[in-house]
């Protein structure tokens, strides 16, 4: 039997489409025979307050969002034994669920909160000089650099654009852009590389803004981030060379685009910038990203996606909140957030 679902809804996501897709999305949950109720939030922390509630009531979770508020949820979750996360598509990028394999229509997306697998997946966690201690777990891409200011740009664009806004950003940041100088080094204390260009992302996941396949390698149970370097080009290459690759990850075999593995990456610049994860800001440079293996259980769907996530075996479902783990063990990290 499943458990009970707590339906969580942005009701602004998308330019206001999860909100006018809920009442459907309810109705569809309660047709697959679920126990549903539905929840409404008004930002990110009220989000984390309502998950963490439900967790609490024994009730899995089913987040109608962008990829923000999933990973704002997954972020609470890490901290709650037999928790579990499914993803509808709400949002204006929805990657998580892109990756996943979850179908981009909500309504038929629901099939995987009824019928789909559990399975542990890696969140990648965020500290920086202002957390204060408080660590931040994101699902997908954290990026600095010319991202941020990419980043910025389509969160202040108009809710029309719809998907196209990612490319919007893009194009407006290359605007201004003058390159920077980044330091990073991998799973310190370790290997050190220094570059000037355009950005860094440390990527858990594949894909971000709106199907962007920044790091076509990354998977979601490994226990590794793929670190992505953009060195310096000039900017009629970026936007004819590199940019038009990203959507296929084919980018990542330019002489200019690097890709590094590791558990942790410290990352700095020679100017302050804001790294952003899941479409929000998550740490001010300098900071620390690491991967935190099998944080979150996240229910799959059962026919798998065409580009396999997963570096381990699909899981035998053992019931809700409790499948076996894929791939080797790793120690579990001390720091929890």
């Amino acid at each position: 039997m499943r458990a009970p679902v707590c339906l969580i809804v942005n009701p602004a996501a998308g330019g206001g489409k999860a909100g006018r897709l809920a009442p459907a999305v309810e109705r569809r949950l309660r047709d697959h025979g679920l126990v549903v109720s539905r929840l409404d939030t008004r930002d990110l922390d009220h989000a984390r307050l309502l998950a963490g509630e439900a967790v609490g009531r024994g009730e899995t979770i089913a987040a109608l969002s962008g990829d923000g508020m999933v990973g704002a949820i997954a972020d609470t979750l890490r901290e709650l034994p037999g928790a579990v996360l499914g993803v509808l598509p709400g949002g204006r990028g929805n990657d998580l669920a892109r990756v996943l394999g979850i179908p981009e229509d909500a309504i038929a997306a629901c099939e995987t909160i009824a019928e789909g697998i559990p399975r542990m997946i890696d969140l990648g966690v965020v500290s920086d000089a202002t957390s204060g201690g408080r660590s931040r777990a994101f699902v997908g891409i954290a990026s600095v650099g010319f991202d941020s200011e990419a980043n910025r740009i389509a969160n202040e664009a108009p809710a029309w654009l719809g998907g196209l806004v990612y490319a919007y950003g893009a194009l407006g940041a290359l605007i201004s852009w003058r390159p920077a100088r980044f330091e990073i080094e991998l799973d310190p204390p370790g290997e050190r590389h220094s570059f000037t260009g355009y950005s860094i992302g440390a990527a858990n996941s594949k894909a971000y803004g709106g199907g962007m396949r920044a790091a076509p390698d990354a998977l979601l149970d490994d226990g590794l981030l793929e670190v992505v370097v953009c060195e310096h080009v000039s900017k009629l290459r970026f936007l004819t060379r590199i940019l038009p690759k990203v959507f296929s990850g084919r980018h990542v075999h330019e002489p200019t685009v690097r890709v590094f593995r590791a558990a942790e990456v410290a990352i700095s610049a020679d100017r302050p910038f804001t790294m952003y994860a899941d479409g929000d800001p998550i740490g001010e440079l300098p900071v620390r990203v690491r991967a935190l293996r099998g944080a979150v259980t996240m229910l799959t769907p059962r026919a798998g996606a065409p580009d396999p996530p997963f570096a381990g075996p699909s899981p035998v479902s053992t019931g809700l909140g409790a499948p076996p783990p894929s791939g080797p063990s790793a120690p579990e990290s001390p720091d929890r957030g």
